[in-house]
């Protein structure tokens, strides 16, 4: 039984040996195929490929925003005939005025060119504008507001439907529509030492006859109109110095500056005798000849015979576009307010 016993044992394990065996031998075959059939590995330092990120190019800096330009109006010399205006709107019964978002009706459809996706700018002339503040002679040009732009979206034989897609103001019945004006922000350049005594140019030079809005003190970013157009050989782009004569520009003038007493009896007491002189005088004019209540030096008298002093740059701008007499400019760098009045010089 022993012999017989070991026998069956011996065959059992020399039947797991061979299926041991076998199952191996088809696991390293299969394995064989497999990286035969697969593309070749690297090293772990060679499957991490490297990526080369290229620096983005900042967005080029302009001088002006988008609504500067849409919004920033003009004085034009001689403008043209227009018809075409805001007659209406689609909730015109509740609201006279429109804005961004609104539907309103174009007196123009198909019989006069009328066309879908067509875009017009909203304009509002305000008449003639004369200022004192020019030596040029008549009037400057017709100061017109642009206050919006609409696009059309449905066209009938003579009217056509529009929606208002920019506002700068609120749209009223009868503004008047022209073509969008095909502007571009001039280029923003390196900022500088802003050196606020610049020696003139001797280039064109004008001055600031009306800001936006009515404004009179304006600052940085703000539109202003000047009195150098196309016949003064100006265009888009110039940067111009805000300037103004030492000595003037003052917002609140008084017509006598000197107004304190040289010297008085009544300023000193009659036990302490502290001085007849006055603290808050100009000095006396001959004090080697005169007494305390001599003449004095005045202001402008001071101002008349004194050499050459620098102007005073209180900014800088760039203009916008141009119109025949007159340009649109926005204010750039300050120093201090800007106002109406101000001197611009081509730099």
């Amino acid at each position: 039984m022993p012999s017989v016993f070991n026998s069956s044992v011996h065959k059992i394990f020399k039947a797991l040996l061979t299926l041991i065996v076998c199952f191996l031998a088809g696991n390293y075959a299969y394995a064989q195929t497999s990286e035969a059939s697969a593309p070749q590995s690297s090293s772990p330092m060679q499957q991490q490929q490297s990526t080369v990120m290229l620096p983005q190019a900042a967005p080029a800096l302009t001088v002006a925003r988008a609504s500067e330009l849409a919004c920033g109006g003009f004085i034009e010399y001689a403008p043209g005939g227009n018809y075409l205006e805001i007659v209406g709107g689609e909730e015109e019964q509740e609201q006279r005025v429109y804005a961004e978002g609104d539907v309103v009706f174009i007196n123009a459809g198909r019989g006069q060119g009328s066309y879908l996706g067509q875009e017009f700018s909203v304009v509002r002339p305000r008449g003639q504008f004369t200022t004192r503040l020019t030596n040029k002679k008549g009037f400057l040009g017709v100061y017109t507001q642009e206050v919006g732009r609409v696009r059309v979206t449905e066209v009938k034989e003579n009217v056509s439907v529009a929606i208002v897609s920019a506002t700068c103001e609120t749209i009223l019945n009868g503004d008047l529509l022209r073509s969008l004006p095909g502007r571009v922000a001039p280029p923003a350049r390196t900022e500088t030492t802003f050196d606020r005594f610049a020696d003139p140019t001797g280039k064109q030079m004008g001055r600031i006859v009306l800001a936006r809005d009515g404004r009179e003190l304006v600052s940085r970013d703000q539109i202003v109109f000047i009195d150098l157009g196309a016949e003064d050989n100006v265009r888009a782009g110039d940067y111009l110095t805000i300037f103004r004569p030492a000595g003037t520009g003052n917002i609140t003038r008084f017509r006598d500056e000197e107004i304190a007493l040289a010297a008085s009896g009544g300023f000193e007491s009659e036990r302490f005798r502290g001085g007849k002189f006055s603290n808050q005088a100009q000095r006396v004019r001959r004090p080697n000849h005169t007494g305390v209540y001599g003449p004095t030096v005045s202001t402008p008298e001071v101002r008349s015979r004194r050499p050459p002093v620098p102007r005073k740059v209180v900014g800088e701008m760039v203009i916008l576009n141009v119109q025949r007499r007159t340009a649109t400019a926005v204010i750039t760098r300050v120093a201090q307010e800007v106002h109406t009045g101000d001197y611009v010089e081509v730099q």
